[in-house]
């Protein structure tokens, strides 16, 4: 995933814990605008998700906020 939407993703998972507490879950559509307006970035994220990490649809922010900072 680019650099630029790691920075994003983290930054919207420190907004979300820290509006709705640890627990918090979160999809990756978060990390994007309710129009699709960026579908190349849109499923670069997608593909980390679901196909890399085989991740469910809702996740705990605090562990996505983990894994993109552990450069996973």
């Amino acid at each position: 995933m680019r650099q630029s939407l790691r920075d994003k993703a983290v930054a919207i998972c420190d907004a979300k814990i820290a509006k709705k507490g640890e627990n918090v879950g979160l999809s990756f559509y978060a990390f994007f605008a309710n129009k699709n307006d960026d579908p190349e970035r849109l499923m670069e994220a997608a593909e980390w998700w679901i196909k890399t990490h085989k991740l469910d649809h809702f996740e705990k922010a605090v562990k996505i906020r983990e894994m993109i900072t552990d450069g996973k």
